[in-house]
This record gives C-alpha cells, structure tokens and sequence, in this order.
C-alpha cells in the first residue's frame, strides 16, 4: 500500500501494533530494526496527514463587520495564551 493510500487512523493502529511488538522485547534483532524502519516511515506519514488537515482547519471570525479567515489554533479555542 503506498503512503498516499494509507489513511491516518490505519497507520496510527500499525504503528501501535509495531510500537507493542518492540516494547515486549521478544523480537530478534534484524526484525526489531525492520520493525523500527517501518514505524519511522508510518510516524512520517502521520505527521504529513496531521500538517496537511493543519493546514486546511480555519476558523472564520467576525472582526470589524468583516468576515476573515484565521488559521485553527487549539490553545485559542480553550482559552489559553499562545504567546503571540
């Protein structure tokens, strides 16, 4: 399957799989770092799929009569400060 078919919630569920195998310490050395390559690239791909919805989530605000869009910002939505 290649990276662009896999959803994110699949390679979530093999990264998980992957990350139990090698924290049970019972696999053999040459699949431990197959296993580790494999979780590196679906950890990849996780991150690409999270900056890609990032960059798609706004928010539309009402500032001065007009309607602008601002990028999501989750510490804003909860209230906390961002620091900017």
């Amino acid at each position: 399957m290649s990276e662009q078919e896999i959803g994110f919630e699949e390679a979530m569920e093999q990264l998980e799989r992957i990350v139990a195998k090698l924290e049970g310490g019972d696999v053999p050395l040459e699949q431990a770092i197959e296993l580790f390559q494999e979780g590196m690239r679906l950890s990849r791909i996780c991150g690409q799929k999270l900056e890609n919805v990032e960059r798609k989530i706004e928010m539309l605000l009402e500032e001065d009569g007009q309607t602008v869009k601002k990028p999501f910002s989750p510490a804003e939505e909860k209230g906390e400060d961002v620091g900017f």
